[in-house]
């Protein structure tokens, strides 16, 4: 078993979470927010985390989705629904799709998954 959502994911987790950031980079582009200004309304240090995240090279720790999606004018169901379709396929399709896309999202994963330990 693995404990992180996309650990032993490979090639597509790293694509999906490029695709996250793509996407984070554009609502801050679209809310005219410098990655040093979002930083700072984000409560984070160093401005390169938002630089990190946008490139694909992390995640948002979920303590802190709330505060991003305020930060980037999103309601926040909308923003941790939309970031879990990137960080965590498998329970994003357990949860919002429909059984059979579902099945199928759990399969695709599965056989896409590289070996632990």
């Amino acid at each position: 078993m693995y404990s992180h959502p996309q650990q032993g994911m490979g090639q597509k987790a790293l694509e999906l979470r490029r695709e996250a950031g793509a996407w984070l980079k554009q609502l801050r582009q679209d809310s005219n927010l410098s990655q040093r200004y979002l930083a700072k309304l984000v409560q984070v240090e160093y401005y390169t985390f938002i630089s990190q995240i946008e490139a694909g090279k992390g995640r948002i720790p979920p303590d802190r989705y709330a505060i991003w999606a305020e930060a980037l004018g999103v309601p926040t169901r909308e923003f941790v629904r939309t970031l879990l379709r990137y960080y965590d396929p498998i329970t994003y399709a357990l949860l919002f799709e429909d059984e059979a896309a579902a099945a199928a999202t759990v399969r695709e994963s599965s056989a896409t998954m590289e070996p632990v330990g």
